[in-house]
């Protein structure tokens, strides 16, 4: 819960603390601007506010790294629901107006994800979770998206060192098996989800891991 917090509360300042024109730089999300990406976040703060109203009776049947499900093949930007976000996005019009959304909407996520029982059952996805495995799952999804975030920011702060070091450990869970001890968690994070092309060195590093990567997570 509180790794949650802390990986949210880093997202919302690193947008915060975003200049006017770099909400029209290229962000890690392939096809998106940063602004998509933003408006990607105000809806993802939505669906956690949803599901943590969506009370479930049933047994758990996911938990926080079997929540994540891995496609054959990367996004292409045709999907309904990714050319929605960019064209919201886009009708915002001004950065702040972006800016103010995100805070609001994501400053009520995190109050209700810190008010939450962890041990209470949630719906979403026709799946059921426990709110802490639900929340934990999510350290995962801000950690990528704030790596997406500054991928062409470099200036920018990074994700804290515990919600990289969390993710990666969910990444290789995923995985079935650890990345090379050479790999900082950063890039086991970027190589292993596909936001980076692997150095040869780091491929040779990777032995028969390299076959199965990227993961795309959805």
């Amino acid at each position: 819960m509180d790794l949650f917090s802390r990986s949210w509360t880093a997202l919302r300042t690193a947008v915060a603390e975003l200049r006017d024109e770099d909400f029209a730089r290229p962000s890690g999300c392939a096809g998106w601007l940063v602004r998509d990406l933003v408006c990607h976040l105000v809806i993802d703060a939505q669906d956690v506010l949803i599901t943590l109203a969506t009370p479930a009776a049933t047994e758990p049947t996911r938990d926080a790294v079997t929540y994540w499900e891995v496609a054959e093949t990367p996004p292409t930007g045709d999907d309904p629901l990714d050319a929605l976000t960019v064209r919201l996005a886009a009708a915002y019009g001004e950065p702040w107006l972006l800016r103010f959304h995100l805070d609001d909407v994501g400053s009520a996520a995190g109050r209700a994800a810190g008010l939450a029982d962890p041990g209470l059952r949630v719906g979403t996805r026709d799946e059921v979770l426990t709110v802490g495995d639900y929340l934990s799952a999510y350290v995962l999804e801000w950690t990528l998206h704030h790596l997406d975030l500054i991928a062409c920011l470099p200036d920018a702060a990074e994700p804290p060192a515990e919600g990289l070091a969390r993710s990666r450990e969910m990444l290789e869970k995923i995985a079935g098996t650890a990345f090379p001890t050479s790999f900082s968690d950063k890039d086991a994070l970027l190589v292993g989800t596909g936001r980076r092309v692997p150095t040869d060195a780091e491929r040779a590093a990777l032995g028969e891991l390299a076959a199965r990567v990227p993961l795309v997570l959805g």
